[in-house]
């Protein structure tokens, strides 16, 4: 009778004391070992393109809607930028403006004109108005802002004592008025040409970063397909079948992203540049020929009421009106009507100087100055060069706004597509390999 034959005895080693113990068993599977044996093989491998692939698909759905987050950002803040610039500008204007009526009217003597006067609180106000406008509109010139209202109200106060002296016929008026304009010089305008340079400085950066949101697509895009093309070679040569059709259909959806998002990223950055060429670089001409023309206007007046003595004025004045020059320059052929209107605001300009400096005439100068003089008179001339440059400035400024909005609203919803963009890509990668991966089970 064969014995059936029993298992085998445990094995015991000698422990302590001579006690025996039972060998320890054998080690259980790392978890390390268990990764590397999930990537084992061909299967192992197709996991390893599925989880890369998938991966690559997020990255390019984030760097899709990071691309156009950052160009219609940019958009954005170039638009409210330029809108701040033109702001300042136009704050500036008015302080110029101002200075100019009050400095002609003071040539008058008693009450001056009821229209200039009018004109000048207008400008103040509307300086007022706008200094506030722009400290809610950015909040980081809010604190420039806040002393320029400070510089305007000691201008304001120094112009009022000049204009009652000058009533009353006292010389002493003559004082306060250079005082005021020292105040505007030398305390105000130098804060607005700060502001006015921190936001040109936005303005250049916002228009520079909107390119930068199609190196986001195109790049991101372009690595992805290469990913996808070495994966689909991959999966060809392992299974023999020409194409995984989920997997091409996620190529297909990252390369028309790709094509659509650069497409349109580098149709908004080109408009932009168009923009910043053309209508933007229009309103800095023009913000800058006013300005400095008002600056001229203002200078010709504190020459005449210097009476002899006003070489620094008259130089001002030339420094202003080539400034202007300059300016106009830039426009080219759309300026050719205000150049020929400043020109002839400087020839009478020249009959003014003329008339005081070489032929003795003070009356006559103040005259063609302050327009008494029917016939030839400064104020006339500049009237007309302000009307046409402050409609060419409104016309510029805003289709800056308006060419700048319409390349943000001309940009595809790529922005908050990007990221469901890249998920169904990663899904479609997950579904093509999921398909090889069956065969193997």
């Amino acid at each position: 009778m064969t014995q059936t034959q029993s298992a085998p005895p445990a094995t015991w080693a000698p422990g302590p004391a001579g006690v025996p113990q039972q060998a320890a068993a054998a080690p259980a599977p790392s978890r390390r070992g268990a990764v590397a044996k999930w990537f084992d093989g061909t299967p192992g491998r197709m996991r390893a393109f599925l989880l890369l692939l998938a991966a690559i698909s997020v990255v390019f759905g984030l760097a899709a809607a990071q691309g156009f987050g950052q160009s219609d950002g940019a958009l954005d803040r170039a638009q409210a930028n330029a809108a701040q610039l033109v702001r300042i500008q136009a704050i500036h204007t008015n302080l110029v403006s101002a200075n100019a009526d009050a400095t002609n009217a003071f040539l008058v003597g008693g009450l001056e004109p009821p229209d200039q006067r009018q004109h000048f609180v207008d400008s103040l106000a509307a300086a007022a108005g706008l200094i506030a406008e722009a400290a809610t509109a950015q909040p980081a010139d809010r604190d420039v802002l806040g002393e320029l209202n400070k510089t305007l109200i000691t201008y304001e106060g120094l112009i009022e004592q000049a204009r009652a002296n000058n009533r009353q016929g006292l010389p002493i008026g003559s004082q306060y008025l250079k005082d005021a304009n020292s105040v505007l010089q030398d305390d105000s305008l130098p804060l607005v040409k700060a502001l006015v340079e921190a936001n040109e400085k936005r303005v250049d950066t916002e228009f520079d970063g909107i390119s930068y949101g199609t190196i986001w697509v195109v790049v991101g895009g372009l690595l992805a397909l290469v990913v996808f093309g070495i994966t689909l070679r991959w999966l060809a040569r392992r299974t023999h079948r020409y194409l995984n059709v989920p997997i091409a259909a996620g190529a297909a959806l990252v390369l028309l992203t790709t094509a659509v998002g650069g497409i349109a990223l580098a149709g908004a950055s080109s408009s932009a540049k168009d923009t910043r060429n053309s209508e933007y670089e229009r309103t800095l001409a023009l913000s800058r020929a006013r300005i400095a023309a008002y600056d001229a206007r203002s200078n010709e007046s504190l020459t005449l009421i210097a009476r002899g003595s006003g070489d620094e004025f008259d130089k001002a004045y030339n420094t202003a009106a080539a400034e202007v020059d300059n300016q106009l320059g830039k426009l080219g052929s759309d300026g050719t009507g205000l150049r020929n209107a400043w020109t002839s605001y400087k020839a009478v300009h020249k009959q003014v100087r003329d008339a005081d400096a070489s032929k003795g005439n003070w009356d006559g100068a103040v005259a063609m100055a302050v327009g008494h003089d029917k016939t030839n008179n400064s104020v006339d001339t500049f009237s007309a060069f302000d009307t046409s440059s402050n409609q060419q400035l409104t016309t510029t400024s805003t289709a800056v706004q308006s060419k700048l909005k319409d390349a943000r609203n001309g940009l595809p919803p790529i922005g908050w597509l990007g990221v469901p963009i890249g998920i169904a890509a990663a899904l479609l990668v997950a579904w093509g390999m999921s398909q090889r991966l069956e065969e193997y089970r």
